[in-house]
């Protein structure tokens, strides 16, 4: 997948020709103020990636536990629709991750273009440290352990489905 690119024209904002935005403390105190409310929200899409990935990992954990009591009680007619939701909110799962990732990637490619006009840069001194994410000895992206995890789940509603499905044992029987 390709990573997004940031033009710094499309960051900042020039000044009209006849206006004069002064390159003073005032000028460095909002883009410093921007910064900080911009690191604030790539944070915040984190957050917000954690709590997906809590909910669908606790509704298919739902999902399994349900069809496990049920198949206890000898009532498996329907569990395959079960799996068919599980597999189907483990894909969407697995779409969200990566939706989240690409957001992700390119709020800190522009969180290291602001830098570029700050007097430090710890996020991009940061990226650079751990290698800019190629050597795996330095850093391994959460992201590949998270997009696996759908995967798992597919898999297990998968194994209930193919046990489950009414019409299964007809096609495998030849009946």
């Amino acid at each position: 997948m390709p990573t997004p690119e940031i033009d710094k024209s499309g960051l900042f904002n020039e000044i009209a020709d006849g206006q004069v935005y002064p390159h003073n403390e005032k000028w460095y105190s909002h883009l410093l103020d921007q910064y900080k409310l911009y690191v604030e929200m790539a944070d915040r899409i984190s957050s917000r990636r954690a709590a997906a990935n809590s909910y669908f990992l606790s509704i298919n954990s739902a999902i399994l536990g349900f069809v496990g009591y049920l198949t206890s009680k000898d009532s498996n007619d329907y569990l395959w629709l079960l799996a068919i939701a599980g597999a189907t909110l483990s894909y969407f799962w697995h779409s969200l991750i990566r939706s989240y990732k690409n957001l992700n990637t390119a709020k800190w490619l522009v969180v290291h273009k602001i830098e570029s006009r700050l007097p430090i840069s710890p996020y991009d001194a940061e990226w650079e440290a751990m290698g800019r994410g190629n050597n795996p000895k330095l850093y391994k992206p959460i992201t590949h352990i998270e997009l696996g995890v759908p995967y798992v789940f597919i898999a297990l509603h998968a194994v209930v489905f193919f046990r489950t499905f009414p019409y299964w044992g007809y096609l495998r029987c030849g009946k």
